[in-house]
């Protein structure tokens, strides 16, 4: 593959101009890219028409360009995402309608935790900074300590090296505080995380198990904080990562367990 004199390959840079997008950043002028990704603007300037040209970015108004209906229907075959989305939509679906909150699947990439699925509740907290695609650091929500409880020791010790990102006074940025919500975690088998990210919010997680017995995904919810009780969502999540894992093992799809009665918070 040709490369350029910095020997970063075409590959290399096209890549770099994809991830100038984020969940902030969904539309973006050639200039807004190059600043964003440390390129100058005629290499971006051929790079943005050679992705428009295969679908992987689309015009926009204004010349602006964003991503590409084809470049999301390739990254939806992914693998990984394509069968836990499969297996656990239909438990996602009665964790949404049981409490009434807003629900998300999520997975451990590096040192970040991804959401692979959000279901958000219309008349629930309000101003979220999760949805699906996005990525936040693993340290400062339920369904990243519950992924870090059950992580390796090299990621941990990753992780705790820094740096760690601080939402407010309620993030947790101290390594003992760290290990210790870890422990709590995998030991009970849940999470609850008040006020990390926002203090308006409490987000409450729990373990999905793959194939193997392994941890590949977390399933929770977020809730106001005001007048919040975490403890009485722990048990329909708890019967929803049971079902997922259930599916995930399955080699046939199987139709869900429903987890009625439940009672949601009033």
């Amino acid at each position: 593959m040709a490369r350029w004199t910095t020997g970063e390959s075409v590959l290399t840079r096209g890549a770099r101009v994809l991830e100038a997008f984020d969940a902030e950043h969904r539309v973006l002028t050639v200039a807004e890219i190059a600043r964003k990704a440390g390129l100058p603007v005629p290499t971006v300037h051929r790079l943005v028409a050679q992705l428009l040209d295969v679908g992987f970015l689309e015009r926009e108004e204004g010349h602006r360009v964003r991503i590409g209906l084809h470049l999301w229907e390739l990254a939806a075959l992914g693998a990984r995402a394509l069968d836990l989305r499969e297996a656990a939509m239909p438990y996602l679906e009665d964790v949404h309608v049981a409490t009434r909150q807003h629900t998300q699947l999520s997975v451990l990439e590096g040192k970040d935790v991804l959401v692979v699925e959000w279901l958000k509740a219309r008349k629930a907290l309000k101003q979220l900074i999760l949805h699906a695609g996005r990525r936040v650091p693993a340290h400062v929500v339920a369904g990243g300590a519950v992924l870090l409880a059950h992580a390796g020791k090299d990621l941990q010790d990753e992780v705790l090296a820094g740096p760690l990102a601080r939402f407010n006074d309620k993030t947790p940025t101290d390594p003992e505080e760290l290990r210790r919500l870890w422990a709590y975690a995998k030991k009970y088998g849940y999470v609850v995380c008040d006020g990390f990210v926002s203090p308006h919010a409490v987000s409450v997680a729990v373990p999905v198990t793959g194939r193997e017995g392994e941890v590949v995904a977390a399933i929770g919810v977020v809730v106001p904080a005001e007048d919040a009780q975490p403890m009485t969502f722990v048990p329909v999540l708890l019967a929803a990562a049971h079902g997922i894992g259930r599916a995930l093992r399955s080699p046939v799809a199987e139709q869900p367990t429903r987890m009625w009665p439940y009672r949601p918070p009033a």
